[in-house]
C-alpha cells in the first residue's frame, strides 16, 4: 500500500540555538533580536543585568518561540565551564556561540597592574577561548554537527592607542586565538571575530560628543548597532568564512587615533 505525506508532513529541521555573551543588553542585545527574528533560539548570557535579561528574553521569545536567560561571571573559570553544558541541558542542542561580552575598564602604561590585565584576560579573552572549547565537545557528541564562534573585537586593534591597554591587551589575545581556534577545531567549527568601530555611547560621552565622534570615518560614519547584528548574522551563515575578522567601522581603523574615542 502506498501512501503520500503532503509537505507538513516532512520532518522540520530543528531551530538553531545560539548562545550569546553578554546579551542581557547593549550590542549583545541588538545581536540576539536579529537573532532570534531570523529564527535562532536564544541563550542570553547575563551577570548582574537581572532585569535587562529578562526583558531581552521576553522580547526574542515573542520572535523566536523558545529563549531563557543564564546567569554566569566569566572571570570565573567554572562558571564559564558549567555555562555551555546548562544551555544544552535547556535546548538540546547549542550551534553557535557569540562572546559579545567585554570588560572593559581604563587603564594606561603608567596605570597598568597584573590584577587588571588578570581581569580583561580572563573575561574577554580565556572566557571565549572555554566556550569555544565546550562547544566544540557538545558538537562531537552528535553526528555530522557544525558550529560557529563569533567573537567581538575592536576597531582599535587595527588603530591603536596607549588608552584601555589591558583591554586592548585581552582583544589582541582574542584575535590570535581566532587563528589558533579555526585551525584546532576545524572542520566542525569555524571561528569568525567581528570589530566593531564606535557603535554605542557611554557615561563618558555627551550625545553631542558621541555624535561628532561616529562621524570621523572615512564613509562619515562607523558603526550602528544594527551594523554590527547584521555582521554577526553573516558571520553565522556564511559556510566559507573561517580565521578571519570582519572590521565594521566606516574604516575608523584606517584614521590615527591618538587617543581613545571616550578621551578624545
Amino acid at each position: 500500500m502506498s501512501s503520500t505525506h503532503s509537505p507538513t508532513d516532512a520532518p522540520k529541521p530543528k531551530q538553531p540555538t545560539v548562545l550569546i555573551t553578554g546579551a542581557a543588553k547593549r550590542l549583545g542585545r541588538e545581536i540576539a533580536l536579529n537573532l532570534a527574528q531570523a529564527g535562532w533560539r536564544i541563550a542570553v548570557h547575563y551577570r548582574d543585568s537581572v532585569e535587562d535579561a529578562r526583558i531581552t528574553v521576553a522580547d526574542c521569545t515573542r520572535l523566536a518561540g523558545a529563549c531563557a536567560s543564564f546567569r554566569a561571571n566569566l572571570s570565573n573559570e567554572t562558571a564559564v565551564r558549567n555555562l555551555l553544558p546548562s544551555v544544552v541541558e535547556e535546548f538540546g542542542h547549542v550551534d553557535a556561540v557569540v562572546n559579545s561580552a567585554s570588560t572593559f575598564e581604563h587603564d594606561t602604561p603608567e596605570t597598568f597592574s597584573f590584577a587588571a590585565m588578570d581581569k580583561h584576560m580572563r573575561s574577554n579573552a580565556g572566557a571565549a577561548i572555554l566556550l569555544s572549547q565546550a562547544l566544540h565537545s557538545h558538537l562531537l557528541t552528535r553526528a555530522n554537527a557544525k558550529g560557529v564562534v563569533v567573537n567581538l573585537l575592536d576597531q582599535k586593534l587595527w588603530n591603536p592607542n596607549p588608552d584601555f591597554v589591558s583591554y586592548t591587551l585581552s582583544k589582541a589575545a582574542l584575535e590570535a586565538a581566532n587563528t589558533m581556534l579555526a585551525l584546532a577545531l576545524a572542520p566542525r567549527i569555524r571561528v569568525v571575530g567581528v570589530a566593531p568601530g564606535l557603535t554605542l555611547t557611554s557615561h563618558m560621552l555627551s550625545p553631542e560628543k558621541f555624535e561628532t565622534l561616529h562621524k570621523l570615518s572615512p564613509l562619515g560614519h562607523s558603526s550602528t548597532a544594527a551594523d554590527v547584528a547584521a555582521t554577526v548574522a553573516f558571520a553565522l551563515n556564511n559556510n566559507s568564512i573561517t580565521g578571519t575578522t570582519l572590521l565594521v567601522d566606516g574604516g575608523q581603523h584606517l584614521m590615527k587615533f591618538e587617543r581613545d574615542f571616550s578621551l578624545l
